[in-house]
């Protein structure tokens, strides 16, 4: 651990190891007063951790770093979880499970917390960066506000290519379905689940409430995943042994790996109730106030997809949370038609780069340039049709190669 006073100023610490700070964030996490995403509670980032970085400390101390913020008195006022890897001879640092986080803010111990100056907390980072051994922050999906609370990081941040898409839930299942689906939309849904019902006999929607059922889940979005991403030719990231064994984990309680209820992230299912057949997936990262999806997946099978199945459990879905008493719903970030036809609110995100050394700043530049020229694309409807026909080509060139160098060999 590393710390350092500042004089009437926050107190900077890093740990390089979960289990030392893991007592302390947990007593923020708990605090009804504390401002963070479901991203930033410490049994995902755990799950992460030990998936992709190691159990030990000593497997942690190489690229964790968890930046704690304290008063003078003491009291810790802001959590930052960092994974830190050398890039072109860089180290830069970016939050933990940046790519399956769909906001990366710190975890503020409250809103008067978050209320600091945004050039007093990108100093602190520049400050400490240097003890931790980092040359850049690259800080992705920054939520410009969250919960009506603005983000202090966000303050000088660059558009992120994409932003997010919510709702607010209730406050009851039927106000909260009727606002969100029109009447047509919900009669058709009953249609489509009546059509699957004659052609595979009852089906369900269920959370997973047993390991068993979390494992027969995943398996399901798993395979689906698969078969959708070769269809598509592009490579499947779910097919990374440590990325499963992250989202396994963090669908089941730390404390308790056979216990699912209270973990970090929730798994559902539509599924047949006389052969189990799983015909769509959705899972989230939870807190007791928020659902914040991060995958979903649905059979292949055409008959099955006549009845759109990732339709029929997102409106079981939306209800259930409700039901449970959750305030908050989320899609996570990139645009698409299902997110366009039921959310309301448009979470901003921005895109933070803050240069610890020269090196660092040398590194953000085509970084930056690189973020700046996505968002153009994907804000361009003749850029994205361009880039789209691009990837087209390159995926046909790539199957034709090997389609050739199979034939010779």
């Amino acid at each position: 651990m590393i710390q350092e006073r500042v004089r009437g100023q926050l107190v900077p610490e890093v740990f390089r190891d979960l289990a030392s700070v893991e007592a302390l964030w947990r007593s923020v996490e708990s605090d009804p007063a504390a401002l963070s995403t479901p991203y930033q509670r410490f049994d995902w980032v755990s799950a992460f951790v030990s998936a992709k970085l190691g159990c030990t400390p000593a497997e942690q101390d190489a690229s964790l770093r968890v930046i704690v913020l304290r008063d003078p008195g003491g009291r810790p006022r802001v959590i930052l979880p960092l994974q830190v890897a050398r890039e072109r001879g860089v180290r830069v640092a970016r939050v933990i499970g940046c790519q399956h986080a769909n906001y990366h803010m710190p975890m503020f111990a409250s809103r008067e917390a978050a209320a600091m100056r945004a050039e007093d907390l990108v100093g602190l980072l520049r400050r400490v960066g240097h003890e931790a051994g980092i040359d850049v922050y690259l800080l992705g999906h920054q939520p410009r506000f969250w919960d009506g609370a603005a983000n202090p990081l966000s303050l000088h941040a660059a558009p992120a290519v994409s932003d997010a898409y919510g709702l607010i839930l209730g406050p009851d299942s039927e106000t909260t379905a009727k606002r969100v689906f029109s009447a047509d939309a919900r009669k058709k849904m009953r249609s489509k689940e009546r059509k699957l019902i004659e052609a595979f006999g009852p089906v369900e929607y269920r959370v997973a409430a047993s390991a068993e059922e979390v494992k027969a889940y995943l398996a399901a979005f798993f395979t689906q995943k698969a078969s959708r991403f070769a269809a598509m030719g592009i490579a499947n990231p779910y097919a990374d042994e440590g990325i499963r064994r992250f989202i396994a984990t963090g669908a089941c309680r730390q404390d308790d790996p056979n216990e699912v209820r209270g973990a970090a992230i929730e798994v559902s299912a539509l599924v047949a109730c006389n052969d189990g057949r799983v015909f769509a997936t959705f899972a989230g990262a939870v807190s007791d106030a928020r659902y914040s999806g991060m995958m979903t997946s649905f059979d292949q099978d055409p008959v099955v997809g006549r009845s759109s199945p990732g339709d029929i459990l997102l409106q079981h879905l939306i209800r259930d949370q409700t039901e449970r008493g959750r305030r908050s719903f989320d899609l996570g970030v990139g645009e698409a038609r299902y997110k366009a036809n039921i959310c309301d609110e448009t979470i901003q995100l921005g895109e933070v780069t803050i240069a610890v050394t020269l090196r660092g700043h040398l590194f953000a530049i085509p970084s930056m340039a690189a973020t700046r020229l996505k968002r153009r694309i994907k804000r361009s409807e003749r850029l994205a049709r361009w880039a789209k026909a691009v990837r087209k080509a390159i995926r046909r060139s790539g199957r034709h190669g090997r389609r050739v160098g199979e034939a010779q060999t």
